[in-house]
């Protein structure tokens, strides 16, 4: 069977493997889920913060994912909620008893939380592979982010729930009493079994129409990185954790595949601030592909709009100077998919930043995977 054919066969099997595998765990999980979303509105509404702890380069995208979602909401309506990323052994000098933490790997971090009354949440999945296992745990937290305000927007103390522009996440919420917990967490928790459909749903198109592009996009990577090329990802807000993920994957790959060259251009807060402030915002990343991009490098961008206007002056910076470019990409694939103004283009059809950003992750995952195997 020739690499191409086997690619596409495998590609199918990846698929399979991980709709399944989230299947089974939110079907196992969804009413613990709707009750972890009560408490940790508990904690917000009493002065508590989010934490989430990494310390390891595969964790931290995570943690800092967590943090970006809940401090910056992307739906209109939603309140911001305090949340940052923080290294395991800050957490004696920055938890208090009424935080919340959340810890992404084993870590006496998450001990000195319970000690001092923190609710500490450990996201766990064990399937024997990393990249399904993380793709579930950030369905998870962003189900978190998204449930924890049925419970606050109903608690005694606040204005009667109007969902507003974010009605569509809470189609259940209509005519439900503000006093009746149990019926609000029975509705909850079939909230989350319906948002795991519709990501297994996005992700089946991400992959069934991006097939072509991902087998693609390995190939040449694969023959880059052989060569000595480096790969530079990146991208805004949680598309910034994604390249982070990208990263990590990279450099620490699962055992028996080899390290690779990559760099983070999300990564340096000195280079993207001092470019921000004296260029402007759309600069971050161009003025880096200048410095850092070789003829033969790779670009890996991810963008939920696919119109980010600094992420489209990279990709024409990177064509400039000869790197191939691959683009995940959301809602219909916006100017980067029109214009062809990257080499591959991999597009989640939808217009719900989470759901595009959890089929992003299995796009790229599966485009890791590729490079590897068969």
């Amino acid at each position: 069977m020739s690499r191409p054919a086997a690619a596409l066969g495998l590609v199918d099997e990846l698929l399979e493997r991980r709709l399944a595998a989230a299947e089974r765990y939110f079907e196992a999980e969804a009413d613990a889920i709707a009750r972890l979303c009560r408490e940790m509105a508990g904690r917000f509404a009493g002065g508590g913060r989010l934490v989430a702890l990494a310390g390891s380069p595969v964790a931290s995208s995570d943690a800092r994912h967590v943090a970006v979602e809940f401090v910056h909401p992307v739906i209109v309506g939603k309140r911001a909620l305090p949340a940052l990323a923080l290294e395991p052994s800050a957490v004696g000098l920055n938890v208090d008893a009424a935080d919340i933490v959340m810890g992404f790997e084993p870590s006496p971090g998450l001990e000195a939380a319970r000690e001092r009354g923190c609710l500490v949440v450990a996201p766990h999945v064990e399937l024997g592979d990393p990249f399904v296992e993380q793709e579930i745990v950030e369905t998870l937290y962003h189900v978190l982010w998204e449930l924890v305000h049925v419970f606050l927007d109903r608690r005694p103390d606040a204005r009667a729930p109007d969902p507003g522009a974010s009605a569509f996440l809470y189609p259940f919420l209509s005519g439900q009493r503000a006093d009746d917990e149990e019926a609000v967490i029975a509705d909850v928790r079939a909230s989350v079994l319906m948002k795991a459909r519709e990501v297994g749903d996005l992700r089946r198109q991400t992959i069934d129409e991006g097939r072509p592009a991902l087998v693609a996009a390995a190939a040449a990577t694969r023959a880059a990185l052989e060569a000595g090329a480096t790969v530079l990802a990146l991208g805004n807000g949680g598309s910034a954790t994604d390249a982070m993920d990208a990263v990590a994957d990279l450099r620490h790959p699962p055992a028996g595949w080899p390290a690779r060259r990559a760099l983070d251009l999300t990564g340096d807060p000195a280079i993207l601030t001092a470019i921000a402030n004296d260029i402007g915002t759309e600069a971050v990343f161009s003025r880096q592909v200048i410095a850092y991009g070789r003829p033969g490098d790779v670009l890996l961008c991810f963008t939920t709009s696919g119109n980010s206007g600094n992420v489209i002056a990279a990709l024409a910076e990177g064509r400039r100077r000869g790197l191939r470019s691959i683009a995940f990409v959301g809602y219909d694939g916006g100017q980067i998919a029109a214009d062809g103004l990257a080499d591959d283009v991999v597009v989640s059809r939808s217009q719900h930043i989470p759901r595009i950003q959890e089929a992003q992750a299995t796009a790229w995952h599966v485009l890791r995977t590729l490079i590897e195997e068969p």
